[in-house]
């Protein structure tokens, strides 16, 4: 990928996790300046965990669960957590 094909490369990212049952919504960030970083002689790289934020609301019965997937600099590795879960009514 490059920086000219990040925001499409996260809409599709975005559009395939969407399918999946239970997904309310899905947004997808692709740091553009670790793929600057990351960018060969002829500005291409590979997508790797280090440059994904990923934001993605499941509902699942009566719950409205908030996961992330983010880089933690202090780990060294790309960490998928559940920030908040609430009870829909």
């Amino acid at each position: 990928m490059s920086t000219e094909t990040r925001e499409p490369l996260e809409r599709t990212i975005e559009r395939s996790v969407a399918l999946q049952p239970g997904v309310a919504s899905v947004e997808v960030n692709i740091n553009r300046e670790k793929v600057r970083q990351a960018a060969n002689q002829f500005k291409y790289c590979e997508l790797s965990g280090a440059m994904l934020d990923v934001k993605v609301v499941v509902v699942y019965g009566q719950a409205e669960v908030h996961v992330r997937l983010k880089y933690e600099a202090e780990l060294e590795y790309p960490l998928m957590r559940v920030e908040k879960i609430t009870k829909q009514s």
